[in-house]
């Protein structure tokens, strides 16, 4: 599309005004130039809102002051710290890419956009961010905010998420932005997205950008950006097996492909459906356990929503006299002490926590 270059200085030089005089969006991330900070900062805020990463933020900064001291400590330390971020994998490449800087570099970040790019477990926007934050490079991040602003501004009705709309919006933002202030133009874009142009009810009025948006104008605001693919969500039911001995829990740790790899879970049986405890008790899983003449009672439930699968989890609390023996060899025994150090999914540790196992 034919985009005029007064409506791109316009936007830029607002929006850089906009930052300098009435920003005053505070996170402890903002301003910081430390490589380590930054792309710890981006790697948390990875499907994640800033105000739900920001105590992770604190605590990661607090317990690994430097990606020497994250890539010295152990993975059940670090992923302790990570449970309730959810996506899993992002904690298992944050490690993997602070043993590799602190290993080969030195502990140093590359510092240019093709270095950091090549790391394990950063993207395109991470990459941009890292080299903008850091080290003042021009590029330019392209996320969910940018997505909106640009599209309301200038009124492109091109979906955000095709391979043609990527493209467009890439090269657009890389064209608006301020070579001597990237880091600026970067942190504005994103703070207008996430407090003045929000997906709902915008704060239009409040837009330094208001008087030359083409969707303002238009009655468009509702209407972009355009998304063409329709997330399908699907449901898992996880039946959850807390099995009591000797006043230990049963745990093992999920090691496959899977979601949630490298955190701990009591026994699992996953069904196609909801189930009872009567059918339960007719699971051939569970019978191959050799639990049929313990009691299960149902213990309670719970819902975790990921971005394309929705985990509904029940819990079934069984107390066994003898120790079992048909449980899968890649389990321990833990005591309320040890489940203390333990990293587990969200909902399981919602259940261990408010049913006082520690």
């Amino acid at each position: 599309m034919d985009i005029s270059k007064g409506l791109k200085n316009y936007f830029t030089t607002q929006l850089l005004n906009w930052h300098r005089n009435d920003n005053d969006r505070s996170l402890p991330w903002k301003n910081e130039q430390d490589p380590y900070k930054i792309w710890l900062s981006e790697i948390i805020l990875q499907q994640t809102r800033a105000l739900q990463g920001m105590p992770y933020y604190l605590k990661f900064t607090e317990t690994y002051p430097s990606i020497t001291d994250m890539a010295a400590a152990k993975d059940e330390d670090v992923f302790r710290i990570w449970q309730g971020l959810g996506y899993y994998n992002r904690c298992k490449n944050m490690l993997a890419t602070a043993r590799l800087v602190s290993n080969e570099f030195g502990g140093k970040f590359p510092d240019t956009y093709e270095g950091i790019i090549a790391l394990k477990g950063i993207g395109p926007y991470t990459a941009a961010a890292i080299a903008s934050f850091a080290f003042g490079l021009p590029h330019a991040v392209v996320d969910g905010n940018v997505y909106r602003v640009l599209s309301r501004y200038f009124a492109i009705e091109t979906p955000f998420d095709s391979t043609e709309g990527k493209k467009q919006f890439a090269a657009l933002a890389q064209e608006l932005i301020d070579p001597e202030h990237s880091q600026g133009y970067n942190q504005a874009i994103m703070d207008l997205g996430a407090t003045v142009c929000t997906p709902r009810n915008p704060l239009c009025n409040q837009c330094p950008l208001q008087k030359n948006c083409v969707a303002t104008r238009q009655n468009m605001i509702t209407l972009l950006p355009v998304r063409s693919k329709k997330i399908s969500v699907a449901t898992r039911h996880f039946n959850y097996l807390v099995i009591k001995w000797n006043g230990m829990i049963w745990l093992h740790k999920r090691t496959d492909s899977d979601i949630w790899q490298n955190l701990h879970e009591p026994m699992m049986i996953e069904t196609s459906v909801a189930i009872d405890k009567n059918d339960l008790l007719q699971n051939d899983r569970f019978k191959e356990l050799g639990l049929q003449h313990a009691i299960p009672d149902y213990a309670g439930t719970g819902t975790q929503r990921l971005t394309h699968r929705i985990i509904e989890s029940k819990f079934f609390y069984i107390e066994m006299k003898e120790r079992p023996v048909h449980l899968p060899e890649d389990g321990f025994w833990a005591t309320p002490e040890q489940l203390a150090a333990v990293a587990f999914p969200k909902t399981v540790l919602s259940f261990l926590r408010n049913n006082l196992y520690f």
